[in-house]
């Protein structure tokens, strides 16, 4: 997991403000500040190479002088970082966010200039230490158990290059694809480390890929067709229970994920005895809880996901990934038109009240 950082613990300290005057009641200039910029291809990784120490100090404030009674304000310190970044205090609790380019948040403030009212002494900057806790920002995250097949669809129908084997946990960090249609649309497919049940306690990989799911605009379940044994000693899960176990995990992780719009791609449709359990799957999925009492009772969710689309695919053949990108423009589409239509609407509103 080294190659990817999806988490950076800096510590900030505001430049100290100059030293005042006494004789001619002058103003010390005030510590520069340390601000973090949002800016596109930046990462986290390149942050810690750049500076291993991870120490950033504002410059200090100019001292008051004959020449000068008002020193000047000492030089801010811009840290660039990635979109999709929230700024997580000592206790991580969350102190701000920055998801769109050229968005600033203050990290550490300057300190006073000495003045009469500090008796002509300069004060300290602001000094702390922070988490910049990384969520990729993607338009569909890849959500499934290891093995699933999930790297395999996003190297069909993206330009991206994942590592693919035979054997549970190839993907180990998070994987970032961009489809390409005709028209120059592009959208862009996150595929996150595969879930494994107990997730949501931090099992696994719990929260290092729960956390990436929260700020993709769309969830793709991708689910194998003969179903899912992660090792001999765990128990071997059909496809319908594996649905139901991954939201489950999504549900206890954090309840709005599995209120995004959903699709679910079915896969692995070249295998033997595919079709006749898929036939059993749509029966259990058209009404989920005519099943639930052949579960154990602690692998049921409180709420069931809406597929938009459920979609037969095979990664090894072909078969259905021209559909399924279709599905996923469309879904994308529609999304995008109903938070236009919504923004509208909103709008409107305010200019009828303001009236």
């Amino acid at each position: 997991y080294s190659n990817f950082i999806d988490d950076l613990r800096v510590y900030v300290r505001g430049g100290t403000g100059g030293m005042g005057y006494p004789n001619l009641g002058g103003e010390g200039g005030r510590g520069g500040d340390v601000w973090f910029v949002a800016r596109e291809r930046t990462t986290l990784k390149s942050i810690r190479e750049k500076y291993p120490q991870k120490r950033f100090v504002a410059g200090t404030g100019a001292n008051s002088s004959v020449k000068a009674l008002k020193g000047e304000k000492g030089k801010d310190c811009e840290v660039h970082v990635p979109l999709g970044i929230s700024v997580l205090d000592d206790d991580g609790k969350q102190i701000g966010e920055l998801n769109a380019a050229g968005e600033r948040f203050l990290a550490a403030r300057g300190g006073l200039g000495g003045s009469l009212a500090t008796n002509f002494l300069p004060c300290k900057g602001q000094r702390r230490t922070v988490h910049l806790d990384l969520k990729l920002i993607a338009d569909v995250g890849l959500v499934g158990f290891p093995n699933a097949g999930k790297s395999s669809l996003l190297s069909k129908i993206s330009h991206a290059k994942p590592e693919i084997a035979n054997y549970a946990f190839t993907t180990i960090q998070p994987e970032l694809g961009k489809i390409m249609y005709a028209d120059y649309k592009q959208i862009s497919v996150a595929d996150l480390p595969g879930l494994i049940e107990g997730a949501h306690a931090n099992k696994g990989m719990g929260h290092k890929f729960l956390k990436h799911v929260e700020r993709t605009k769309q969830l793709l379940l991708v689910v194998d067709i003969s179903g899912f044994q992660l090792s001999m000693k765990t128990q071997f899960r059909t496809a319908f229970e594996t649905i139901l176990l991954l939201t489950k995990e999504l549900e206890l992780y954090k309840e709005e994920l599995i209120t995004k719009p959903a699709l679910l791609a079915i896969n692995k449709m070249d295998l033997p005895c595919a079709k006749d359990n898929l036939d059993e799957l749509m029966t259990q999925l058209e009404n989920p809880q005519d099943f639930f009492h052949l579960l154990e009772e602690e692998m049921i969710p409180e709420n069931t996901v809406e597929f938009r689309e459920v979609i037969p695919i095979s990664t090894y053949t072909g078969e259905g990934i021209e559909e399924l990108k279709t599905c996923l423009r469309k879904s994308i589409d529609e999304q995008a038109e109903q938070v236009n239509e919504e923004y509208r609407k909103k709008k409107l509103l305010l200019l009828q009240t303001s009236k």
